[in-house]
């Protein structure tokens, strides 16, 4: 029909990629939200029915990393040990930043600056490794499992460090990778010992609360019964008064 217009592309793809080639060229609280605009052939007003803020361009590069990440993953790793899956799991999220690596060398310069955005930030590098962990079929649920996700996180950034200023062949960070993984495995393995150890403790703690509200709940109808009873004698004593 001659009278309907065309579907406008997404504008947020572009705008990933003008934030990320500005960040390689400039200190990252330098790049304003109309340079990245212009960057991107997108108006204002499309940039912000995109995004709302240059941090959330940043979610945006992560959740496009981690979609290319995931599109990969497949069964051929499946008997292979947890440790192995992952490593396999993380060298193909580098592989999927590789094109914006001088752009994110600029981000974790801006974060290291700027400790408030790196908390910030901390959120989205958590759900981009709880999806690492779920392709890799590594549980990270409960409390132990925030532990885990945390510690991977840290590891990650710690071998971001490497990267950064590896060749393309990626030996070093390879290396410094399977070290963050050795490393955190052993971690790991105490964290889940401890809580083995602690499990009968866990369970006494839950009997003892539910104990005690119990008890709680005899108290607080023990002192309704007697305040119902002093109301009643009170009932009594005011009829016996009207009756003299």
């Amino acid at each position: 029909m001659s009278g309907q217009s065309a579907p406008q592309a997404d504008p947020r793809p572009k705008i990933v990629e003008a934030l990320m080639a500005l960040a390689a060229e400039q200190p990252f609280e330098e790049i304003t939200i109309s340079e990245i605009a212009r960057r991107a052939g997108v108006s204002l007003a499309d940039f912000r029915d995109a995004f709302p803020s240059k941090g959330a361009v940043l979610a945006g590069l992560s959740k496009i990393i981690d979609r290319k990440v995931l599109e990969g993953v497949n069964d051929d790793l499946a008997a292979e040990p947890a440790r192995d899956r992952l490593f396999d799991i993380l060298m193909r999220r580098l592989d999927a930043m590789a094109p914006y690596k001088e752009g994110l060398r600029g981000v974790s310069a801006w974060t290291r600056r700027d400790p408030m955005s790196a908390i910030a930030l901390n959120s989205v590098a958590l759900n981009s490794m709880r999806f690492m962990l779920e392709a890799a079929q590594i549980d990270h649920e409960g409390p132990a499992g925030t532990i885990k996700l945390q510690g991977l996180v840290l590891a990650w950034l710690r071998v971001l460090d490497v990267w950064f200023d590896d060749d393309d062949s990626n030996d070093r960070t390879m290396a410094a990778l399977d070290k963050e993984l050795d490393r955190g495995g052993r971690l790991v393995a105490r964290l889940e010992d401890l809580d083995r150890l602690a499990a009968p403790f866990k369970t006494f703690a839950r009997a003892l609360m539910q104990g005690g509200r119990d008890f709680n709940e005899r108290v607080r109808e023990r002192w309704q019964d007697r305040a119902s009873e002093r109301d009643s004698t009170r009932d009594d004593r005011d009829t016996d008064r009207m009756n003299v």
